[in-house]
């Protein structure tokens, strides 16, 4: 499809509104959570039970509802699903927009089903499978050429919130409008990276990346390498998630490696086949209930405080044994994973040996698989960083290292490649890809290099700090850059993205720059992996006693706050993964936010034993007046022991929408699902807000505040904590101070007061706690140890 007709397609089909996923098991339970976290309504539906019909989807229901991590953004989500059975509520579907199938992986049940939808659902529904490797043309069979049209598998990786890859694969007879309004309904509503993948075995994702952790378990099964050395290696250290290899089989299930990997041995007739193979003593574990997490041990097992793993001559778990793997530490201080990558390649000792020769049979079983699971090498390197959590895919890896040297590499070790390898050494192509950002390439077998711009709703930072025309201005933790349209984005990339005192100054002076200069607005967002962790910790400590540069950052820190909120140019704070402390304040202060669906934000300072004292306090204790329905202090009163007891407990939301509730984010916050959308949907926020007139908000010069009485219970509530030994005796006194600033300090009764009073209670708490030996302890012990002390 020509992305004329694309842009067709995105104008002109109708919003999809309704859904129903038929299969109430883990994964079908998940993908209407997801549905419903996007602002669908759902019909999830089951086979009939006996008495009961309800009763096998409302027992799968209610375990979805204690699954971790959570697959709701909030629990308004769970209203919007309503549980039926196949019997007696199938009809239900006559009126929805979308079928997903998400039954038991198994040809006839799905056929059976099919015909069955077939003659309920309306003619404009889209039907798809969530299938992770039966055919599309098997589970159609049987139905008509109008069904199949718009008929289509849909692969969700597990857990469907979190993991973002979406595997879009049509069938021989699927309509390309079809496949085009999935894809910008997966992307946009529910913030997937969206792959379009062939109907082959395995798709791309369980292709690629069974195959590479099959590959790693078959090192250690032939006692080549440890357990705990394997995951040593394909960890962080390789740019891949902290759970590894094996630690990542017992998440998912050894049960399910088992199952994939029969599957994909008795589908592929390829050269990789025998790597499918389970070996004997993995189906041993599996067939002794050593599954994995869910059964308590697999690979490992925990007993008591220890990590055991199991040793593959016995079966027995053991303690871990030491790593012999050289100087990792030495690999990991290289840098940026693109470096470590690097070094582990050039490393001579055992490290080297096993990621050499994990690589290069894993590159070879990519190449080859090309064009039989995917045409683009950028899709399989697409699939593997959204589904399997890679921070760079295998052909970036290879592009990272040296295309020539890995190529020439792998012809020295007598691997068979394709020939369109050969035609890429011969015609001195550099790599897989070139250029950047919207001048990104990636060479194509058969169509040599074309264009892997990203989407047009896309911002990427990187290429633009390198770009000199777009630093506007820039110092040792941050940059302001031109995004276009005039308009100006400030990212802050301290370690951490902590709030220091250089971002803070540099963030007081980029407002000054913008309000004076010719931009219409400013963008605060970075693409770390979180937005902030708060205040620069260190810096207070080395002010030590020195009350009066203490006082000083404290006054610079809200003013910066302020002049967020008081900007008389649109700023717009755009948060993304931990929004903690002082960051959660800079979000709080701003009047129009935008968040990625995924922002987990808090104020968490008690925790150190401080309080916020960045206008957090003050904003929550203006919220409680503003949300309670009449200005008497009984109305005000449960919202400001809500806030209290949020505040205290540093309760750190679980989503951007919960945040909403928490009072972190305003009510008309945007929220974004794909994060990679989040910097270009604030750009246009702030272009939105200039056109409509912006002008500040008005000063809050009466916040109704409680005082001495106000925070009587709240106080009460704390002291049953402590006796009931939920708390420390200074926790108790931490309490205290803030409900002190909340309600609004030493006030007999209640009154308006000026923000700029709770402001200064707020330095004046914050400063008094700074020289308390156990908020010294606290502290330390976060910078020393990064572990939270309750003393």
């Amino acid at each position: 499809m020509s992305e004329t007709e694309k842009k067709s397609v995105s104008l002109n089909a109708y919003p999809l509104r309704k859904a129903a996923v038929l299969g109430a098991g883990v994964m079908g339970s998940q993908i209407a959570a997801h549905l419903a976290n996007a602002g669908l309504s759902v019909e999830l539906l089951d086979m009939p039970g006996e008495g009961n019909k309800n009763g096998i989807v409302e027992a799968a229901w209610m375990q979805a509802q204690k699954m971790r991590p959570d697959p709701f953004f909030h629990q308004g989500v769970i209203r919007r699903i309503r549980l039926g059975n196949f019997d007696d509520h199938l009809d239900r579907i006559r009126e929805v927009d979308w079928v997903i199938e998400a039954v038991v992986e198994e040809p006839g049940a799905k056929q059976a089903l099919m015909a069955r939808v077939e003659a309920v659902v309306s003619e404009g529904a889209v039907v798809s499978t969530n299938t992770s490797g039966i055919p599309m043309r098997v589970i159609t069979e049987g139905r008509s050429q109008g069904f199949k049209r718009r008929f289509l598998g849909t692969h969700f990786f597990n857990p469907p919130r979190y993991l973002r890859l979406l595997e879009i694969i049509p069938g021989a007879e699927t309509d390309p409008v079809v496949v085009a309004r999935i894809a910008k309904f997966g992307r946009e509503r529910l913030g997937k990276g969206v792959v379009i993948a062939k109907d082959t075995p395995g798709f791309i994702g369980n292709r690629i990346g069974a195959y590479e952790m099959m590959h790693s378990i078959g090192a250690a099964v032939d006692g080549t390498y440890a357990i705990e050395e394997i995951d040593a290696l394909t960890g962080p250290l390789m740019g891949r998630p902290t759970s590894a290899t094996f630690r990542t089989s017992d998440v998912v299930g050894l049960d399910t490696m088992v199952r994939v990997a029969d599957f994909l041995y008795g589908a592929v007739e390829d050269e990789s086949r025998e790597v499918f193979r389970v070996p004997d003593l993995l189906r041993t574990l599996v067939d002794q209930g050593a599954v994995g997490a869910k059964a308590g041990r697999g690979f490992y097992q925990k007993v008591g405080d220890e990590i055991q793993s199991v040793n593959w001559e016995t079966l027995v778990y053991e303690s871990a044994k030491p790593l012999h793997l050289g100087d990792l530490a030495a690999i990991r201080r290289a840098g940026a994973v693109e470096d470590r990558l690097r070094a582990l390649y050039a490393d001579e000792g055992r490290a080297g040996i096993f990621f050499r020769d994990h690589m290069l049979a894993t590159w070879a079983h990519c190449v080859r698989r090309i064009p039989e699971i995917a045409d683009c090498p950028a899709d399989i390197d697409r699939a593997m960083r959204w589904g399997f959590g890679w921070e760079v895919g295998p052909f970036e890896i290879w592009d990272a290292i040296g295309f020539a040297q890995v190529a020439g590499d792998m012809i020295a070790s007598g691997m068979d490649l394709p020939e369109w390898v050969g035609e890429m050494v011969d015609g001195g192509v550099q790599g897989f890809y070139s250029g950047a950002d919207s001048e990104r390439r990636v060479y194509v077998p058969g169509g040599g290099s074309v264009s892997d711009a990203p989407p047009e709703d896309e911002i990427h930072l990187t290429p633009m700090r390198e770009n000199a025309r777009r630093v506007i201005w820039q110092n040792d933790e941050a940059v302001l850059l031109d995004v276009g349209d005039q308009v100006a984005l400030y990212e802050f990339r301290s370690k951490a993205n902590t709030l220091g005192k250089t971002v803070v100054v540099g963030l007081t002076e980029v407002i000054d720059r913008v309000e004076q200069g010719d931009y219409r607005g400013l963008v605060i967002g970075n693409q770390a992996k979180h937005f902030s962790v708060g205040a620069n910790l260190q810096e207070m400590m080395e002010l030590d006693g020195k009350y009066d540069q203490l006082g000083a950052l404290l006054v610079r820190f809200q003013t910066m706050i302020q002049k967020v909120h008081y900007a008389g140019k649109p700023v717009v704070v755009v948060t993304h993964g931990r929004v903690l402390g002082g960051g959660c304040e800079m979000v709080m202060a701003c009047p129009h936010p935008v968040a990625d669906a995924e922002s987990y934000i808090g104020l968490v300072e008690l925790g150190v034993g401080l309080i916020p004292a960045g206008c957090g306090l003050m904003r929550l204790a203006a919220c409680a007046h503003e949300r309670a329905p009449t200005e008497h202090e009984s109305h005000i009163q449960p919202h400001i022991k809500e806030f209290l007891q949020t505040v205290g407990m540093a309760r750190v939301s679980e989503s951007a929408h919960q945040a909403q509730a928490m009072g972190f984010l305003a009510p008309h916050t945007r929220i974004v699902m794909h994060p990679e959308r989040k910097l270009y949907v604030a750009k246009e926020e702030v272009i939105r807000l200039v056109n409509e007139g912006y002008a500040p908000p008005p000063v809050r010069n009466a916040i109704k505040v409680l005082g001495i009485p106000g925070r009587a219970e709240f106080e009460m509530t704390a002291y049953n904590m402590l006796r009931g030994r939920f708390i420390s005796e200074y926790d108790l006194y931490l309490a205290g101070r803030l409900a002190y600033v909340m309600t609004g300090g030493n006030l007999t009764g209640s009154a308006y007061v000026h923000e700029d009073y709770l402001l200064e209670l707020e330095r004046e708490v914050f400063l008094s706690l700074l020289g308390e030996e156990k908020t010294k302890a606290r502290i330390e012990s976060i910078l020393m140890q990064n572990r939270l002390l309750r003393n």
